[in-house]
């Protein structure tokens, strides 16, 4: 990556993707200047509220065969896993059907959970390597990952996802009964069937892992700019610098990782994507009473619960609006009352103690993130739309763009993530 050593490489945002692209770009040799509003991995980034989960499993897009069936209710129910609020419909309408669309048929979720795959594929090894190189191995927990499921039958409902997983390399093992009970206390009993995943890990901090990488990368000679990117200046269709409300920025290339900001950015650089805000919800426990060393998904929730440095956590909920849209609290509330279903020793849990977090995940239809080159401008490269799997898959969309701002082959096969998909 000798070439790296010639390029100022300015970062447009400060979630866990972007700062690790700026830990590999150091790695190449370039001088990297990071540009974020707040701090990185603070509450206004996904990151901050991620699940915590490091799962080879996550592979599996969210839009699958039968959905459309679904909708109608998800559409009725405010209480549903997945829900759309009424007044921004007509806005969402167009991205809905082709969120539809990818998952229509076995033969393109195949494709996409192939692709996922390359990006998931020790991840979570990735992730402890990374720790380990900014002196915080102990973010990184070892202890595998639980899928729960009520009985084997629920399980075999699910028999499409396992199978592809399965295809792809992911490493299981099956629990039940007394076994399960023995490997999570406290559990209510009408989960009897789980999937244990050795190779899983989880992040007991993701806001704050996030913050030290970045942290790490300005010991290592990063520059930090506390500002916003408002625009891009190009001469002869090749990028000269990013504009932002603090003033101009000169540089040789553009990493374009600011959440559900980078659509905007992506237009001036020649491509439209169709990016959505996929709002996801936490709630922590800061005083739970539970031992809970290996995280867990109950299947019949759709929920990650995992123990982290701020408490027990509950992440989940798929709620499709507006960016600015006020937090529905109620969603929220829902978590809450899902752990609860799920440990009901904790049912009596003071309100007041319960820590509720709202942001924003940039999704697009094909559950697919975008990552490589822009059409228009020279230099500009695109690490955004990741959804669900921002933490776990950071790790290799930072190696593939190093790789393409260093001007060397990549590693991993771009070609499913390219921008000009969507044309």
């Amino acid at each position: 990556m000798a070439q790296g050593q010639e390029k100022h490489v300015v970062v447009i945002g400060g979630g866990i993707v972007g700062v690790a692209s700026a830990e590999r770009l150091l790695q190449a040799g370039c001088r990297v200047t990071l540009v974020e509003p707040g701090e990185a991995g603070g509450p206004q980034a996904a990151s901050y509220g991620n699940g915590a989960f490091l799962s080879p499993a996550s592979i599996i897009p969210m839009s699958m065969p039968g959905l459309w069936k679904q909708v109608p209710g998800y559409l009725m129910n405010r209480t549903a896993p997945l829900t759309v609020r009424w007044q921004y419909l007509p806005r969402l309408s167009s991205w809905l059907l082709r969120f539809l669309q990818a998952g229509s048929s076995k033969s393109r979720v195949t494709r996409t959970a192939s692709a996922l795959a390359q990006l998931l594929r020790n991840a979570p090894q990735h992730h402890l390597d990374l720790a380990m190189r900014i002196g915080a191995p102990w973010m990184i927990r070892s202890q595998g990952l639980f899928y729960l499921y009520t009985d084997r039958a629920a399980y075999h409902a699910d028999r499409l996802a396992w199978d592809l997983r399965r295809q792809n390399g992911v490493v299981m093992q099956e629990l039940e009964g007394a076994e399960l009970s023995a490997q999570v206390p406290g559990l209510a009993n009408r989960y009897g069937f789980a999937i244990y995943l050795p190779d899983g890990k989880h992040c007991v901090d993701p806001g704050g892992y996030t913050q030290a990488v970045a942290r790490w990368c300005e010991t290592q000679g990063m520059s930090r700019k506390y500002a916003r990117a408002t625009g891009l200046t190009h001469d002869n269709g090749r990028i000269v610098a990013v504009r932002t409300d603090q003033g101009e920025i000169p540089c040789d290339a553009v990493v374009i990782s600011a959440g559900i900001s980078s659509a905007v950015l992506a237009r001036m650089a020649g491509d439209r994507i169709p990016l959505e805000t996929e709002r996801g919800y936490h709630v922590e426990l800061p005083d739970a009473d539970l031992d809970l060393p290996v995280p867990v998904m109950p299947q019949d929730l759709k929920v990650a619960i995992v123990r982290t440095t701020g408490g027990l956590r509950v992440a989940g909920q798929v709620e499709f609006a507006s960016a600015s849209a006020r937090p529905d609290w109620a969603r929220a509330d829902l978590l809450r009352d899902k752990l609860f279903s799920c440990f009901p020793a904790l049912s009596g849990t003071d309100p007041a103690k319960v820590k509720r977090w709202q942001g924003n995940r940039p999704s697009t239809p094909d559950g697919l993130p975008v990552i490589g080159p822009a059409s228009g401008i020279k230099g500009v490269f695109y690490a955004f739309g990741h959804g669900h799997i921002g933490l776990n898959s950071a790790p290799a969309t930072a190696a593939i763009i190093a790789e393409m701002v260093a001007g060397i082959p990549s590693a991993l096969d771009p070609t499913p993530f390219a921008a000009g998909r969507f044309r």
